[in-house]
């Protein structure tokens, strides 16, 4: 998006813990970064934000989501048992009833929302295994219109298995060929452990031979035996794929032994494969053929950060056939894995802030993003003073701006009270004492 003029955003409080900055925008850049106080008089024409102090982010980064699901829950109707195996079918069963139109329909919707809540670039799985190629050709429309203000990639996913359906490896190629980014693949839900290494030997080889990244769901199971990470780091070794690949859920390492794990983990970190955990949808889908105790399902995310993995969370879902919830808010997200993984010092509430912004962005290669000089000019105002207390509030989003120019606004949050000899309002981002 064009910025028509310059965009001033004046007494921000930075991630790095930097107040009273003052950001400049220039032709859709920041041109300068640097104390308010200190600055040079605003541009002829500027556009002039104050943050008053409010925390500057760039913008939040949605590592992993199924855009041509989202807003179809209780179509044709509800995952009664909440499990994953169920959500596959009822989207088996739904599939047949799907148009372009209204795909593309509830996929702007959703769209409409990220952009609200700072959220400017999505990776999106899409289901090629319907011969009609519905979703691809619904996301690639979508994907061109939404373009101005939000990222939109596309990772050709075979959701039914890339052996197990037939015609799969012949769609995803068509689809690479319709201009999908990303290859996807699934294989814990192939027919065995060998074809499940199978489907990643080709996918891979299918990747370094087009020159593509690959994302693929991998071990997003309870048990401890689904080992495709593995395979996946390895071919990634052998075929120089280092940094364009990505491992998403990698559940089955939260019921892994130690013993195994303490292999995997440099493995992966040495292959460069970035890891992406999904909270809200771990949590929810996994661990659901226990009694108790319950596993929680989420991947190993701290141990994977020590070891020096590029770790970011995706959404996943929102309302369709396997979660019933969500909004668009990663801040959302990013508290729930705070609170799965335990990561509650402040370094592990930065970490979790990071899933949903940096690291988010290093898993989709995002030019040019972030709060510096001659990066993109895309940010969120959030009504808080850390990015700790952006998690706590889920905060809300005072401007979100994309290529200098703002591009959605939220009223702050605020409440009043009629309390006997207490004041008038509440301040949430009130501080504690020391």
């Amino acid at each position: 998006m064009n910025a028509t003029a310059p965009l001033v955003i004046d007494n921000a409080t930075l991630p790095d813990g930097r107040r009273g900055m003052r950001v400049l925008a220039l032709d859709g850049r920041i041109a300068a970064i640097g104390p308010a106080a200190a600055a040079q008089p605003l541009p002829a024409g500027a556009q002039w934000l104050d943050a008053q102090g409010w925390l500057l982010s760039p913008p939040f980064v949605d590592a992993h989501f199924h855009l041509d699901a989202t807003l179809s829950h209780g179509l044709p109707r509800v995952n009664a048992s909440g499990t994953l195996l169920e959500g596959i079918a009822l989207w088996g069963e739904l599939k047949p009833l799907l148009t372009e139109e209204a795909i593309a329909e509830r996929a702007l919707a959703y769209c409409d929302w990220a952009v609200a809540r700072g959220l400017l670039a999505i990776r999106s799985h899409v289901d090629i295994c319907d011969d009609r190629l519905l979703a691809v050709r619904a996301l690639l429309a979508v994907k061109r219109q939404v373009a101005p203000y939000l990222d939109l990639q596309l990772v050709a996913f075979p959701q039914d298995g890339l052996l197990r359906s037939p015609g799969a490896l012949a769609n995803l190629q068509r689809a690479l060929d319709l201009g999908v980014d990303v290859i996807g693949g699934i294989p814990h839900f192939e027919r065995t452990q060998a074809e499940g290494a199978e489907s990643v030997r080709i996918l891979c080889e299918l990747a370094a031979a087009r020159g593509l990244p690959v994302d693929m769901h991998c071990d997003e199971s309870d048990d401890p035996q689904s080992r495709h990470i593995e395979t996946l780091a390895f071919h990634t070794q052998r075929l120089g794929l280092q940094g364009r690949v990505t491992g998403s859920h990698l559940t089955s390492m939260h019921s892994m032994d130690n013993y195994y794990a303490s292999k995997l983990l440099p493995l992966i970190a040495e292959s460069q494969v970035h890891v992406v955990a999904n909270p809200l949808i771990n949590i929810t889908l996994q661990g659901r053929h226990d009694h108790y105790p319950k596993r929680r399902g989420m991947t190993r995310v701290p141990e994977l950060l020590a070891a020096g993995v590029n770790v970011a969370f995706g959404h996943d879902c929102v309302m369709d056939p396997w979660y019933s919830f969500g909004s668009a808010c990663m801040l959302e997200v990013a508290a729930m894995g705070l609170h799965l993984a335990q990561m509650t010092s402040s370094l592990g509430q930065r970490q979790c802030f990071d899933a949903v912004t940096v690291n988010a962005a290093r898993v989709l290669g995002l030019p040019g993003y972030g709060l510096a000089v001659g990066g993109r000019a895309d940010a969120v105002l959030l009504q808080a003073r850390t990015p700790e207390e952006a998690i706590r509030l889920r905060a809300q989003r005072l401007a979100v701006v994309r290529g200098g120019a703002v591009v959605a606004r939220m009223a702050p949050a605020t409440a009043e009270l009629a309390l006997p000899g207490r004041p008038a309002s509440v301040d949430f981002t009130r501080q504690p004492p020391g």
